[in-house]
């Protein structure tokens, strides 16, 4: 089953910013951690990243939930310039609540100038049924909050103009 989830908001700042940011810089700035999710610490395996087929190997520090240490692989399945990005998020290394893949979606609309709507979706799949319920939970309380952070720390970092790591 998948269960899907969308947050949107509106950044002060160009498209190519908003397009950019959220997939090219540092993701340990992107994903720093929320109630028993781990802080990202880096990525590896990433000298093509940016480009579709391209992949990352991320790594976070230990919490409740991950030993610490390599943690799942992000794969670019889309990219179409200053309008969406497509990634795979999977090869999870510890449990998570049977879910065995993430398909997340940043999509940019200039809305005018310095002005875009950015739209965040992820589909979170799941093939176990008895654990459904759960993942509902999960999806609409838990991860809907932890999107909306990733929306606030992407914003701070388009408002710092953060540089890219990648092209």
């Amino acid at each position: 089953m998948k269960f899907k989830i969308v947050a949107e908001t509106i950044y002060d700042c160009t498209l190519e910013s908003a397009f950019k940011t959220p997939m090219l810089c540092d993701l340990s700035k992107i994903h720093t951690g929320y109630m028993f999710m781990p802080k990202v610490t880096h990525t590896t395996h990433d000298e093509n990243w940016g480009k579709p087929g391209s992949s990352k190997k991320v790594y976070v520090d230990k919490s409740l939930t991950q030993n610490g240490g390599y943690a799942s692989m992000d794969r670019v399945l889309e990219r179409e310039e200053n309008k969406y990005w497509k990634i795979q998020v999977d090869d999870f290394q510890s449990w998570v609540l049977g879910f065995h893949k993430f398909i997340g979606e940043w999509k940019v609309t200039e809305i005018e100038n310095n002005k875009v709507l950015v739209k965040y979706t992820y589909w979170l799949h799941s093939d176990i049924p008895i654990l459904y319920p759960l993942n509902w939970i999960f999806v609409h309380f838990f991860w809907k909050s932890y999107m909306n952070k990733v929306l606030e720390n992407v914003r701070q970092m388009t408002i710092n103009n953060e540089p890219y790591l990648y092209d």
